[in-house]
């Protein structure tokens, strides 16, 4: 695995943590007003346009059929998320004060396990899951879906296919009658995993950045990702959003780390990412809870409770990954080879 990658992954995950934790500010300490300190939702977007490129490269050059690629892919995503959905319907149901976005509802959790698009019987404004951060699991499955029918065409075949599979799936939600399925799908967020393999074909080409464009690139993302995450809705994100995230990702993966210091503990939280994302939830709401019911004021300082979010939520996190994950070597790498 490119050793930006989890670096990326690292940061994209404690992004969507923080912007989590600022979220929660209101509920722990109604008094403080951080609406102004509200980022991080863009670290789905960076997760994204990494997913369609690394789908691309782990089945590149490589024999492997459909079944194959669905079944790596369920074992890397559905036992955690199974566990953290079940263990969220149980504490609906048994003590639904401690969650706040999710209550008990038998056809919105068996759509959770089965990663379709539902509206939350707590909000149904919204579509997302029993465990709210798994709508991008949602997407990120119908991603796998297509991708994975699409493996048996020839390699020089299969991204101009996903183009017209794409485009079918956007046109054909603006045209169905609107239910939640069309509405969900129907969004052009979906559009940054197909960037995501056309940065990978990129990749596999050698048609990279030089050093200097890449960094500039890579520094113009995110100087733009914050820069319009403050002005633009969520509505624009494709290319609000998109477009920084795929700056980032294209210049991260152009630039040669194995020139530059090996930052392990930033590799980890790469590892960790799917874990620390799926259940930093269960951590925000035992800070809120803690913060609530135990007379410890102090946890109701914004600076502690965001860095208590962060640390806690990357050691649960962590705990979760070395539990659930089988111990490997990985070979880390930086560029293709000459």
């Amino acid at each position: 695995m490119l050793v930006q990658l989890q670096y990326l992954r690292a940061i994209a995950a404690l992004m969507v943590v923080y912007f989590h934790a600022i979220l929660q500010l209101a509920k722990v300490n109604p008094a403080v007003d951080a609406t102004a300190f509200v980022y991080g939702e863009t670290g789905v977007d960076i997760f994204f346009v990494l997913s369609g490129l690394v789908m691309w490269l782990t089945t590149s050059g490589r024999a492997m059929s459909p079944m194959d690629f669905a079944r790596r892919r369920i074992n890397r995503i559905v036992p955690l998320y199974w566990l953290a959905t079940l263990f969220s319907a149980v504490v609906a149901l048994a003590a639904p004060s401690l969650l706040k976005s999710t209550v008990f509802d038998l056809p919105h959790l068996i759509a959770s396990l089965f990663f379709l698009p539902w509206a939350n019987a707590a909000d149904p404004s919204t579509i997302t899951p029993v465990v709210v951060p798994g709508w991008t699991l949602n997407y990120e499955m119908m991603f796998y879906l297509v991708f994975a029918l699409l493996l048996p065409l020839q390699e020089i075949r299969r991204i101009p296919a996903m183009f017209a599979v794409f485009a079918v799936i956007l046109i054909g939600c603006r045209l169905l009658p609107e239910t939640s399925a069309t509405r969900f799908y129907g969004e052009p967020i979906i559009l940054e995993f197909l960037a995501g393999v056309v940065l990978g074909w990129l990749y596999g080409q050698k048609l990279l950045l030089s050093n200097r464009w890449a960094w500039a690139a890579l520094a113009l993302g995110f100087a733009f990702l914050f820069i319009n995450e403050a002005l633009m809705r969520p509505e624009s994100r494709f290319y609000a959003w998109g477009i920084p995230a795929i700056f980032i990702v294209y210049g991260a993966v152009s630039i040669d780390f194995s020139r530059l210091p090996f930052i392990g503990s930033l590799n980890y939280l790469g590892d960790c990412s799917y874990s620390i994302y799926i259940t930093h939830a269960f951590t925000l709401a035992f800070l809120r809870v803690a913060a609530d019911r135990l007379p410890i004021g102090i946890l109701k300082q914004p600076v502690l409770f965001v860095i208590l979010a962060l640390v806690l939520s990357s050691i649960g996190g962590a705990i979760i990954h070395e539990i659930t994950t089988p111990r490997r070597k990985v070979a880390v790498a930086s560029r293709p080879p000459a």
